[in-house]
């Protein structure tokens, strides 16, 4: 039963690591590093470095800047956008790390499914982030960003507290990603392609004058009608 306990937790910790990683990097390496550093976190041997001042320091910055840029509209897409190309690797190898000195088959499986959990996360952050800067102003973007660093603490304290319970919603969250993430690259692509018309000065269908229906259904038949 003890190793089962252990083998939960551990495929817990890997997977929480790669889904925090999604919405803020940054956020769990600083908050792992500080739970060991304090004795709060035994890590294991490949996430150790984490624990590094040097570490710290570099994600302490890092997240300093982020808190900022998180919530001003646009910079947050832009800052999205950048790091697609940073947190994607980083959580695949903190997944792989997790997972400690097993076999380089286990690792590059942890990698794998974490690489493609933290994928998920970071494409419902972004995307959620570009359908809510068609609001004009600022107070969504803040409440979006405060939400999301709550989630990550939140995520990662019961997955180091509570396996079970954070693997239970981890598949309740899979299955949204599978049902939420065709409709937001929809909104998506409607987003970039109206402010491509405005940029363009193409007006959109929704800005040309709807004619009459008298007149539609008079053209339709053949008739002639007076002008207006």
């Amino acid at each position: 039963m003890e190793q089962l306990d252990q083998i939960t937790s551990l495929i817990a910790l890997t997977m929480g690591v790669a889904w925090a990683s999604g919405i803020n990097l940054y956020a769990t390496v600083l908050m792992l590093g500080v739970l060991s550093n304090m004795g709060h976190l035994t890590l294991p041997p490949g996430l150790e470095i984490v624990s590094d001042p040097l570490v710290l320091m570099a994600a302490g910055f890092m997240y300093f800047v982020e808190f900022f840029a998180d919530k001003v509209p646009g910079v947050d897409t832009g800052w999205d956008s950048l790091h697609t190309f940073i947190r994607i690797p980083a959580r695949a190898a903190l997944a792989a790390g997790a997972v400690g000195d097993m076999s380089p088959v286990v690792e590059l499986a942890a990698a794998l499914v974490g690489g493609s959990i933290a994928a998920g996360s970071h494409a419902l952050k972004a995307g959620t982030r570009v359908v809510i800067n068609t609001s004009p102003e600022p107070l969504t973007n803040w409440t979006a960003s405060f939400s999301e660093d709550l989630i990550v603490i939140g995520g990662l304290w019961t997955a180091l507290n509570h396996p079970l319970w954070f693997l239970g919603a981890l598949i309740l969250f899979i299955g949204l990603l599978i049902w939420i993430l065709p409709k937001l690259w929809r909104a998506v692509k409607k987003v970039f392609s109206t402010l491509a018309n405005w940029l363009s000065g193409n007006r959109s269908p929704s800005d040309i004058p709807e004619e009459p229906l008298e007149r539609t259904a008079a053209k339709a038949s053949g008739r002639q009608l007076p002008p207006q």
